[in-house]
């Protein structure tokens, strides 16, 4: 995704006398982002003074997220907003070039280096899944904090506090994840996933990624015959023995390589959104630890 122009003309929340409103005050979200996780995320680093809101409702995949007209008025509104970037949100530019007004938009990634892929076709794709690796999140709260610091300068020192506060639970989550990790033998490290979306996370915490069920980064694509057969041989010769999916996925094609391969099917990871709030995946670190605890059952 190209970089947006960094633009600001009002402050996050301005009531009708003039002076800052509570979240209570207005019915539009003070800061919205484009997805579950990231609203999260950003709710740690602005705290309770304003509220936030995500664009892609709980439960549906960004890649192949519509937009709704509603959509277009709630940017409008708005004058903060937070993409993941790396194309991932691309739902989010024709919300943005329909909306009225200027706002700031904080890209989360900035200044992380991607993973990059060549498909069959041999397009060079970016591997937009960062926030699988929670200290490549810990950039993403900084910039969000370096935002929203931008958009409402009197309160950069809540801003920075908070941020501070929720990079130290990331830390915290990144060593429990390695904890957890270390109970499976090094030799059944070994990924199968729906799409390419654990990259990050293999790299980091020593895993390999052997095959997907769809090419590539998105979910939003087919895989041809060839592939699925391929895909089958490569889980046979190396005897990876269990095959991870989003909780939103189609379990069709995972559940055919199973027959052939005997693989076991995981369905509820939660990668692309968070679940609802009485779910197992509320916040993303409860999304993170959620999915850590499926793998690492399912392979130990």
């Amino acid at each position: 995704m190209r970089r947006f122009a960094l633009l600001l003309t009002l402050p996050l929340i301005i009531s009708a006398c003039g002076q800052p409103a509570s979240p209570s005050e207005t019915a539009a979200p003070a800061i919205l982002a484009s997805t579950t996780f990231l609203a999260d995320i950003t709710r740690n680093v602005a705290g309770d003074r304003v509220r936030v809101e995500s664009i892609s409702p709980i439960g549906t995949d960004p890649h192949s997220y519509q937009p709704v007209p509603k959509d277009v008025v709630k940017i409008t509104e708005n004058k903060v907003l937070i993409v993941n970037g790396l194309d991932y949100d691309q739902f989010i530019q024709p919300l943005i070039e329909n909306a009225d007004g200027t706002r700031l938009v904080v890209t989360a990634s900035d200044g992380l280096e991607a993973r990059q892929m060549k498909e069959e076709s041999g397009e060079i794709v970016t591997d937009p899944h960062m926030w699988m690796a929670p200290t490549r999140v810990i950039k993403y709260v900084e910039n969000i904090r370096d935002g929203l610091t931008k958009a409402d300068s009197d309160e950069a020192n809540v801003y920075k506090t908070n941020a501070d506060a929720y990079i130290s639970q990331l830390k915290e989550l990144d060593a429990w994840i390695t904890q957890q990790v270390a109970q499976i033998p090094r030799e059944r490290r070994l990924l199968v996933t729906n799409h390419d979306s654990l990259g990050y996370f293999a790299e980091h915490y020593g895993f390999t990624v052997i095959g997907t069920i769809i090419p590539g980064v998105s979910s939003d694509a087919s895989p041809s015959a060839q592939q699925i057969a391929a895909l089958i041989d490569e889980i046979k010769s190396t005897g990876a023995s269990a095959v991870f999916l989003n909780i939103s996925d189609n379990p069709h094609l995972a559940d055919q390589v199973a027959k052939e391969t005997g693989i076991k099917v995981v369905t509820d990871l939660y990668i692309e959104s968070l679940s609802p709030s009485d779910g197992p995946a509320a916040t993303y670190i409860d999304m993170m630890k959620h999915d850590v605890l499926q793998i690492v059952n399912a392979l130990r």
